[in-house]
């Protein structure tokens, strides 16, 4: 399946601060009047591209007999960034737009953020191949977020799983097991046991 043929819904707004995901790895929270607009794909809402006030944390820390390695990811929201995976737990929590909300957010109207939602879209999902039934099977979340170089920070959140990609950093957490990858060094953790691989050399360490 190609992702490019998706349409957009009716913009609408968020009616209350809200978590978009809860994990013992990472939150994404959105504020109030964040703006919303659905994406569909063959006729069922499958995300969002939200724009407006809100919040990504991620805990990227590797525990290793040496201590913890890596740091908490904090960063501010305040860009367009999309929401692929089960929307249907938040959808009761959106009202009506005015163009007062479209101002307040940078819009001269409400037809330039659609144009906007459109472009991160299409840029998102030009070529990029999914297997529909099997994205409708799992509980995955899929998180885009533009970045310095006008790509995209990925997150995917599926059960206990978390991974986070940006730019330089690669981490990801499951039941306990940790990969954190960086440019001088990968670290991998696991119930007590670490291997740390440094640029160069590796260096084994067992518990």
């Amino acid at each position: 399946m190609i992702w490019e043929k998706y349409t957009l819904g009716e913009a609408t707004r968020a009616a209350e601060d809200m978590k978009l995901l809860q994990t013992e790895k990472g939150i994404i929270e959105i504020s109030k009047d964040t703006l919303a607009i659905p994406i569909r794909l063959d006729d069922k809402q499958r995300g969002y591209v939200f724009h407006g006030q809100g919040k990504l944390l991620i805990d990227a820390i590797a525990e290793t007999e040496e201590g913890a390695v890596g740091k908490s990811i904090e960063k501010e929201l305040t860009g367009p960034f999309l929401m692929l995976g089960d929307t249907e737990r938040i959808q009761k929590h959106f009202s009506e737009t005015s163009e007062d909300d479209f101002e307040k957010t940078g819009y001269k109207s409400q037809q330039e953020f659609v144009d906007k939602a459109e472009d991160l879209c299409d840029r998102f999902f030009r070529g990029r191949l999914h297997s529909h039934e099997d994205f409708n099977q799992n509980h995955s979340s899929i998180f885009a977020f533009q970045n310095e170089d006008n790509k995209f920070d990925i997150l995917i959140a599926e059960g206990f799983k978390l991974v986070y990609k940006a730019k330089g950093l690669v981490f990801v957490s499951s039941e306990g097991k940790v990969v954190l990858k960086s440019p001088v060094e990968v670290i991998v953790s696991d119930n007590g046991k670490s291997v740390i691989v440094k640029k160069g050399k590796s260096v084994f360490i067992n518990k």
